[in-house]
């Protein structure tokens, strides 16, 4: 089973490497594409140095100019369709989703067809972010599920 983690980047120049190397040393196989939205701190060019130690497990998709987020996993989700990968997670640079968690919701995809990781669904769990991100995140997903009733506890996970 091919697996596949898109991660969108923007200015992640502080944080790519240290979470490429983390998800390629897990014990799971999983592959990885960032997407980057042209940054101007080098975050491509960071990726690009790590693709020489991790070979064809680690892929990247340049685009020009910061395109937005919905698009950059448009972009990514067509990408792995293209190649072939039975399964597609995304998931944030930045560490606020827990690779760790990674496992888990693989193994939870032997009984559904999709999987959220939540930071809300016991209590709040968010690390690295400021209180007003934080809240502004937290009640977006109380508002998405009120309007549209739809029984997810973080609309916004991207998870």
């Amino acid at each position: 089973m091919r697996r596949l983690i898109i991660i969108p980047t923007y200015n992640e120049r502080e944080n790519v490497v240290k979470m490429i190397r983390r998800l390629m040393s897990m014990s799971e196989s999983f592959d990885l594409l960032i997407v980057d939205d042209g940054s101007p701190d080098g975050t491509a060019d960071l990726v690009r140095a790590e693709q020489v130690s991790y070979g064809e497990r680690l892929h990247l998709i340049c685009r020009s100019g910061k395109l937005g987020l919905g698009t950059a996993y448009i972009a990514g989700f067509k990408w792995a369709l293209d190649a072939g990968y039975d399964l597609i997670f995304e998931m944030d640079c930045d560490f606020s989703h827990n690779p760790d968690d990674l496992p888990r919701l693989d193994a939870m995809l032997d009984n559904t067809d999709v999987v959220i990781g939540s930071r809300y669904s016991q209590g709040v769990n968010v690390v690295n972010w400021s209180m007003g991100r934080l809240l502004m995140s937290y009640f977006a997903s109380k508002y998405v599920r009120i309007v549209t009733r739809m029984p997810v506890a973080d609309a916004t996970a991207g998870f």
